[in-house]
């Protein structure tokens, strides 16, 4: 590079660097959550969704639903009058409806912050990044076993993304940490790290119980009776199976007013038939099926049903995600939540992809579109995920959350006031003119449209000259200028140090186990 250009490049950079600081200023006073003015896309009409319900009906009555390993719930079951055959559930036509009455039909689930609690249902909608991955990448150091540090490290850069309303959960597995306490060192850094709501752990009884018991901490036991502060997110073990994994989820949050997201997990083919309908119509049984035992346990505690249907490769096997199956099912269940009036949780950026390529992309674009049109309440998995769910990207993290701003934008409506009619704008400039420097222009450039942070609009000269840089590369360049300007959300003392001493105290208790 000539030395002559060099100080005109770094003034450039700083010149970009400002602009960067001051959109991260203007977007970070983004919503909690969003309001969405747009209406719902609705796929299926009535004849269609009628059908569907028929379908979920048949198989509560009819074929009936395995709840295995959890005496406790069958008890649950039979005292509520259901038909029992061994561990197989049958419910009179519309009793498991009837049940779901109860759950209230949206929410807010509170932050340590205020300013950051989320209402889930009805018209709000919530972003939240990957939950569950193994592995980890980035640029630099590759795929590689998650580890504590890892995980911190997303906690923090996710409590930046404005884009992302709620913390999340499992954002990698720490691999480093035994699994049989893992989850204390999670929610801990969780409830540290950042002032967004998030998610506590389900695998064991006790590891719910540590969830709620720290968040009773953190928000008071009292508040807890009345406020929803902590949710666990369970899976059916479809096809028609539900495990003591979820009832004992059940019986732990719900019993102690808190939330539940109960997802069934349909590999169309495997899973389930290898029809779309019959899917949906599957996961609607399972799911709804959860969510009136949730009600058993404690009416009025929150339940979120869940949609998770993925289609595969039926020469190999793999799963296969952005297919025009999974989206319709994101469009359908979303009806039929509506319709049964529970809050809906789907997935969001999903991808089989191996990096944050092309393919990642367009995959990942069809799947949250689907999801934010269809009216998902609740999005887990809207940034993040690559691999079919089993890596977390520290660059598909930001770039989805890019993304999922300009979704934001598009959800909160097209103002049609006297501004944006801008009749006096045409006043000014009138014909072949133009509005580069009209006052209208002046008054509304900073917020008219949605400024991508790791957009490149540049000339390819300019682009060149400050590195040629793709994608990927801006990502890696912004996780890492998150963390460096990351502070710690203010914790009271006095709770952070009875958290520790409980996450220290349950850790004397527990022995050390790695599977």
């Amino acid at each position: 590079m000539d030395a002559e250009n060099k100080p005109k490049l770094a003034n450039r950079k700083r010149r970009r660097n400002a602009r960067a600081r001051s959109r991260e200023r203007k977007i970070t006073a983004a919503p909690a959550y969003v309001k969405r003015e747009i209406p719902f896309y609705e796929f299926l009409g009535e004849e269609g969704l009628v059908k569907l319900e028929d379908q979920a009906d048949w198989l509560i009555q009819e074929v009936g639903i395995e709840f295995r390993d959890d005496p406790q719930a069958l008890e649950i079951w039979k005292q509520a009058g259901a038909d029992i055959k061994g561990t197989r559930v049958r419910l009179d036509q519309g009793m498991a409806r009837s049940l779901c009455k109860t759950a209230p039909s949206e929410f807010t689930q509170v932050a340590r912050n205020p300013d950051r609690n989320v209402r889930i249902g009805g018209s709000s909608q919530v972003f939240a990044p990957v939950y569950g991955p193994p592995f980890v990448r980035d640029l630099e150091g590759g795929r590689r076993y998650g580890s504590l540090a890892d995980f911190e490290n997303l906690v923090k850069i996710v409590s930046q993304l404005p884009s992302l309303h709620h913390s999340g959960g499992v954002i990698v597995e720490p691999c480093d940490l035994p699994v049989s306490t893992r989850h204390l060192d999670m929610v801990y850094a969780h409830m540290k790290y950042s002032d967004k709501p998030h998610l506590g752990a389900i695998t064991e009884m006790s590891r719910a119980q540590d969830s709620v018991d720290m968040a009773k901490i953190l928000h008071g036991e009292d508040f807890l009776e009345q406020h929803c502060a902590i949710m666990g997110n369970v899976n059916t073990n479809s096809p028609l199976m539900v495990d003591r994994v979820v009832t004992e989820a059940a019986r732990v949050y719900c019993g102690a007013n808190q939330g539940l997201v109960v997802v069934p997990f349909i590999l169309g083919g495997a899973m389930g038939p290898v029809t779309t309908a019959a899917s949906i119509a599957q996961a609607f049984a399972e799911a709804m099926m959860v969510g009136a035992f949730t009600q058993l346990v404690r009416p009025g505690a929150p339940f979120i049903l869940g949609n998770f249907l993925s289609s595969m490769s039926l020469k190999t096997g793999a799963p296969t995600f952005g297919m025009p199956e999974p989206v319709m099912s994101n469009l359908v269940i979303g009806q039929l939540a509506r319709r049964l009036g529970v809050p809906l949780r789907c997935g969001g950026s999903l991808t089989a992809s191996k990096v944050p390529d092309a393919q990642s992309a367009f995959e990942s674009a069809d799947s949250m579109l689907s999801t934010v049109l269809g009216g998902a309440n609740f999005i887990l998995h809207a940034a993040g995920w690559l691999e079919s769910g089993l890596c977390t990207s520290y660059e598909k993290l930001v770039i989805d959350a890019d993304r999922l701003g300009a979704y934001q934008v598009m959800l909160s409506g097209m103002p049609l006031d006297d501004n944006a009619l801008a009749r006096d704008a045409y006043s000014e400039v009138g014909p072949a003119g133009h509005f580069l420097g009209c006052a209208h222009t002046m008054s509304n450039y900073q917020t008219a449209y949605y400024d991508a942070v790791l957009s490149d609009s540049n000339n390819v000269e300019r682009w060149e000259e400050e590195g040629a840089k793709d994608t990927a590369r801006r990502a890696y360049e912004r996780w890492n200028q998150l963390l460096k300007d990351y502070e710690v959300p203010p914790l009271d003392q006095a709770k952070d140090e009875e958290l520790q001493a409980y996450v220290a105290k349950r850790k004397a208790e527990i022995p050390d186990a790695w599977y």
